[in-house]
């Protein structure tokens, strides 16, 4: 337990997995692939060489998306992952279907 006696917060491991996870929790896509492209950038700049995920695609419908403009809709994937981000998920390709 952390001071105050709030637990610590779990930290998801980057994947492509957990991260569909997270998209599924916080956008109820109606439509989610996510697929991990790291190993095609092993060697390259942010490529993480320990073997967890740096490169990632994410095609997702939502109908949070509705309306939204595509900054808007990116905005809101990226906010959803933000936390594998700063995990050190180095690149994510999203397309918005």
């Amino acid at each position: 337990m952390s001071a105050g006696g709030v637990p610590p917060t779990k930290i998801a491991p980057i994947s492509a997995q957990a991260m569909k996870e997270r998209l599924q929790q916080r956008l109820a896509p109606t439509r989610l692939e996510v697929l991990d492209e790291s190993a095609a950038h092993l060697g390259h700049s942010g490529a993480n060489e320990a073997g967890r995920g740096s490169h990632f695609r994410v095609r997702i419908s939502s109908p949070l998306f509705t309306g939204r403009t595509r900054v808007a809709r990116h905005r809101l994937v990226y906010d959803a992952l933000q936390e594998f981000i700063d995990q050190g998920a180095h690149a994510i390709a999203i397309e918005v279907l």
